[in-house]
């Protein structure tokens, strides 16, 4: 479907008003750009672990929504007009212009990028291959690892990936269980059971990242026994549920429709509610805990994680930048890790706590 971008230009003043005005008249998502500088809060929030360039500030705001085709955008854009003029009378409310233009097809975005993701060797006998094109020159005893879906985060070509797989080969054990925290598209979970783990947990916040890891469990023909996602955040209330059984953990091939669980609704500690999938799993303790994510999240993460770690664990982190590695190792210095294993790849690092 060719949707319809509508956008007002107001002010950093009305842009909230403008959003609900919006919404009330019935769009279903909006965009919000502006040039307002970040707080210190927001940048702590984002985990931010490149340097942001900001530009100047010149006030004005962009509120956007996308409308399907048969909307009435000429009967909008009087109402917005009307309420920019109305807002006037308060605050500063900017022109008031409506730009109109079209998306691209929505029909073909989603698989964009498999002209781009090619089949490649990561290491001597690790291969990561999309599922519609095979690499020329595999070998009998590689170690392939298949991908559907990489709506999420993760085809493997990045250093920090790289570097993350090369230690969970070289410290991995057969039959050793793993937790991936933040696993994207799998990859780390499906080269670890390829390499021998006897189970591996993958978690992500995303659900998107879920549903992918869970689409290339299926073409990898793990079994539930083998492997298992799931949605949560250890940095929010270490809540966990099993986004992909739901029934105790029969062994079975998995699917993607695996995912398409009942959401059942559970409180934190707080008392909010948090819409979840599945089922809650106890809580267990891994060999290994891998974090392929940014420094600022493992800095967090190395107070969280050793409840999840069995005696002598192994924690490897990744997607720390060179500048931010010391950071890191005072962070899992203070919370009782002795450090084992520093490697760098270009501007990234690599370094395993026990």
């Amino acid at each position: 479907m060719i949707w319809k971008k509508f956008t007002v230009e107001t002010t950093e003043e009305c842009e909230d008003l403008v959003a609900e005005f919006l919404n009330e008249k019935g769009a279903e998502g909006v965009l919000v750009e502006d040039k307002a500088p970040l707080s210190a809060d927001d940048l702590k929030a984002m985990y931010v672990d490149v340097p942001l360039m900001p530009e100047e500030d010149d006030g004005k705001a962009y509120v956007s929504c996308f409308l399907q085709p048969d909307f009435n955008i000429e009967a909008l854009t009087i109402d917005v007009k009307a309420e920019i003029e109305r807002l006037a009378e308060f605050l500063p409310s900017g022109t008031g212009i409506v730009t109109i233009t079209d998306t691209t097809d929505d029909s073909t975005w989603a698989d964009a990028y498999k002209e781009y993701f090619k089949p490649f060797r990561l290491y001597d006998d690790i291969v990561i291959e999309p599922t519609w094109e095979e690499l020329a020159d595999k070998k009998p005893d590689d170690h392939v690892i298949k991908i559907e879906s990489v709506m999420s985060f993760g085809t493997g070509t990045h250093e920090t990936t790289k570097l993350c797989i090369g230690q969970i080969r070289k410290y991995l054990k057969p039959g050793d269980s793993l937790f991936d925290v933040g696993c994207g598209s799998g990859i780390l979970a499906f080269t670890a059971v390829r390499l021998g783990a006897g189970y591996v947990h993958g978690m992500d916040i995303d659900p998107q990242a879920i549903k992918s890891s869970y689409e290339n469990a299926a073409v990898n023909g793990f079994d539930a026994d083998r492997i298992g996602f799931t949605c949560g955040n250890l940095l929010d209330r270490n809540y966990i549920t099993d986004a992909g059984t739901g029934d105790g953990g029969s062994i079975r091939p998995l699917s993607p429709d695996d995912y398409t669980k009942d959401l059942v609704l559970n409180r934190g500690e707080d008392g909010s509610e948090i819409e979840t999938v599945g089922t809650p799993l106890p809580q267990k303790k891994y060999d290994i805990v891998v974090a392929n994510i940014l420094a600022e999240v493992i800095v967090h993460l190395s107070a969280k994680v050793r409840p999840f770690m069995k005696e002598n664990g192994l924690f490897i982190t990744s997607g720390i930048s060179s500048g931010k590695a010391d950071r890191v190792k005072n962070a899992l210095l203070e919370n009782g890790f002795e450090i084992v294993d520093v490697i760098q790849m270009n501007d990234w690092v690599s370094i395993v706590a026990k």
